[in-house]
């Protein structure tokens, strides 16, 4: 309970047609409340009739990892493409609240595709695909790599 306190979220599926639920394939948005005399929850979306939820918790390994395999597989796309800068949007609830220690998306960036020009900032809301379609999301990263064509 101490873990979740604070840290609990609703994960939204977007793809209800596909036959196995995985990482990546909610839409991940704030619990803001619920009644336990109703069973009614209050979520900072508006989640369709029969749609499937699945709670979600913050936790920086699995943000970490989120991260090493998203820029592991931008790499393989990318293959031998130079990759002249980058520009990091990162969600200001993460950094050393979340990871402990400062700069920790950069860093993982700068390991994982550089070296390489690479600016950014902090955000409240970062815009990112889930799926084939791109939604706003909270304490996420966006990265926009600048490669030739």
């Amino acid at each position: 309970q101490k873990k979740a306190r604070g840290n609990l979220f609703i994960g939204l599926v977007v793809n209800e047609y596909a036959e196995e639920f995985h990482r990546g394939d909610f839409l991940v948005r704030n619990l803001l409340g619920g009644d336990p005399n109703s069973g009614i929850l209050a979520v900072g979306a508006l989640p369709r009739a029969g749609q499937t939820m699945q709670f979600q918790r913050r936790d920086a390994a699995a943000a970490n990892e989120d991260m090493n395999e998203l820029l592991a597989s931008a790499k393989s796309k990318l293959g031998d493409k130079p990759i002249y800068g980058g520009c990091l949007c990162s969600c200001n609830g993460r950094g050393s609240h979340l990871f402990g220690k400062p700069n920790h998306d950069a860093q993982t960036v700068q390991q994982q595709l550089g070296p390489f020009g690479l600016a950014g900032f902090f955000c409240n809301g970062e815009i990112g695909p889930v799926g084939q379609k791109s939604f706003l999301h909270g304490f996420t990263a966006s990265l926009a790599l600048f490669v030739k064509k």
